[in-house]
Order: structure tokens, then C-alpha cells, then sequence
């Protein structure tokens, strides 16, 4: 099996963009995920086009698609308000080339119910745009891939789908919940998969760590996702490692590791 391989800028986000997106090209991915660099990410629903375009210069430059982009949405607004504003985030994300909007839920009981009306009104307009939606498991209501399931259902929208995070399903678990039986309640509504490991040490997670040498058997949740028709796109988002050349050294190394896997389904 094939499916494309991309990392998130998060491993770098000590450095610029600019940077990251050379180190990821370097280490072999094909796909860039933006994430926050200086506690800013590079494309939101307030960028100009001049800003769009100077990350479409930057990600061609590395040879890189700019496919997946981490988003946020204001639902402490009214729902009208809100919607509007992603509505701009996917126009960005359009504009940028960007093939799948991710959000990260929300922790919020209180909100759960404006979180699913604002992508029922949302999924819609982000397909006439091309642009694919995805919630990504942190906490909350994607706690688990149960809790998942009760989100796309409510949203009931083919364009609204899962950004699956195993390494996320211990971390907020606190290590009561494992990927790999979890995965099977949401799999055949997944998109994206994340390469995310993490241990819990003294009660304590940690998904800073190399992939492949923590709690996640990527193997397991991969396959498992592969038999329920699951075809990628795979970002990898945490390699351990502080300095440069250490996480350059680690992304090539998870590179290697992923693709075995891979090529094994």
C-alpha cells in the first residue's frame, strides 16, 4: 500500500516556516501540515492574500503540498458569528491550496451542541470549496473514538470526518484508553491518521518521545484502519529531540519507520 507520508511544522517550531519546511522536504515527506511558529500559524482565517501567497512561495520552494492546516474556531461567539469566521478560515484554506481543515474539538460540555451546528452549516460550504473537514481527538468530545463517532453523526455530513490521533487517545486518557481498541469504534469514518506516540510515566503523558518507542502500536491501528478502506494522507506531529540536527535526524528515522509499516499493509 501507498499512501502519502507528510509532517506537521510543530517538530520545528523553535525555527521559522521557512526552515521547517526544509527539514521536512529533507527528511522525504511530501506533505506539510502548517502549525504555529512564534505562537502564530501561518495561515488563518485573517490572512491577506499576500500572506497566502508567501506560504504557497515558501511550501513550493521545498517542493512540499500545503495539504492539511490546523484551525480554530470562536465558539465563545454567537453560532452566526462563528460560522462566519471559519467560513473565512476555509476560503483561506482554499486559496493556500489546502486540502483538509483540521480542528481540534472541543473540551467545552457546554458547547458541544453549537461545536456540531457550526460544522453541519460548515461541511457543506467547505466542499463547494474543496476543502475537506476533519476533527482531530484532544480531549473533550474526541476523547475517545466512541465519543467521535457521536460528533461526525450529529455533524451527518460526508465532508466532516475523523483526523485520528492515537498518541492523543492515551494522553487524554491518561493512558486508561489504547488506540488500538479504540480505533475500531470510529475507523471507518477516519481520513488522516497522526504519527503521535506517548508514554505515561508516574501518571504523567508525555507525547514529545521518537515514534515507535512508546505506548501506540502503530502497527495495530494502522492496519486496522487500512482493512476499513482508510487510504491517508499520514502526518507525523512529535519526534522527541531539542536541537536541529537531532530532529532532523529523528524525522528521517520516523520516515523509515512509517513507510516499513506502510508497505507492510
Amino acid at each position: 500500500m501507498q499512501l502519502a507520508l507528510g509532517a506537521t511544522t510543530r517538530p520545528w517550531n523553535q525555527w521559522s516556516f521557512e526552515e521547517a519546511c526544509g527539514a521536512i522536504a529533507a527528511a522525504g515527506y511530501t506533505d506539510v501540515a502548517p502549525f504555529a511558529h512564534g505562537g502564530k500559524v501561518p495561515l488563518t482565517a485573517e490572512s491577506t492574500p499576500e500572506e497566502i501567497a508567501a506560504v504557497r512561495k515558501v511550501v513550493d520552494a521545498a517542493g512540499l503540498e500545503p495539504s492539511m492546516l490546523i484551525t480554530r474556531m470562536r465558539l465563545s461567539d454567537p453560532l452566526e458569528e462563528a460560522i462566519a469566521d471559519y467560513r473565512k478560515t476555509i476560503d483561506v484554506a482554499a486559496a493556500a491550496g489546502v486540502t483538509w481543515a483540521m480542528n481540534c474539538g472541543c473540551s467545552q460540555p457546554e458547547l458541544y451542541e453549537k461545536y456540531n451546528a457550526l460544522f453541519r452549516a460548515c461541511a457543506p460550504y467547505a466542499a463547494a470549496k474543496g476543502v475537506r473537514l476533519v476533527m482531530k481527538p484532544h480531549g473533550g468530545n474526541g476523547l475517545t473514538g466512541q465519543l467521535m463517532r457521536t460528533v461526525v453523526e450529529a455533524v451527518d455530513h460526508p465532508n466532516f470526518s475523523i483526523c485520528y490521533d492515537p498518541g492523543n487517545i492515551i494522553y487524554y486518557t491518561q493512558g486508561e484508553q489504547r488506540p488500538e481498541p479504540d480505533v475500531h469504534a470510529i475507523k471507518e469514518h477516519v481520513s488522516i491518521c497522526i504519527i503521535k506516540d506517548c508514554v505515561v510515566v508516574d501518571s504523567k503523558p508525555d507525547v514529545n518521545i521518537l515514534p515507535g518507542t512508546g505506548w501506540v502500536k502503530f502497527d495495530s491501528v494502522l492496519g486496522s484502519l487500512a482493512e476499513a478502506g482508510f487510504r491517508g494522507p499520514l502526518y507525523v506531529e512529535c519526534l522527541g529531540g531539542t536541537t536541529w540536527d537531532d530532529i532532523n535526524s529523528r524525522a528521517r528515522q520516523t520516515y523509515e519507520y512509517v513507510a516499513g509499516i506502510v508497505a507492510r499493509l
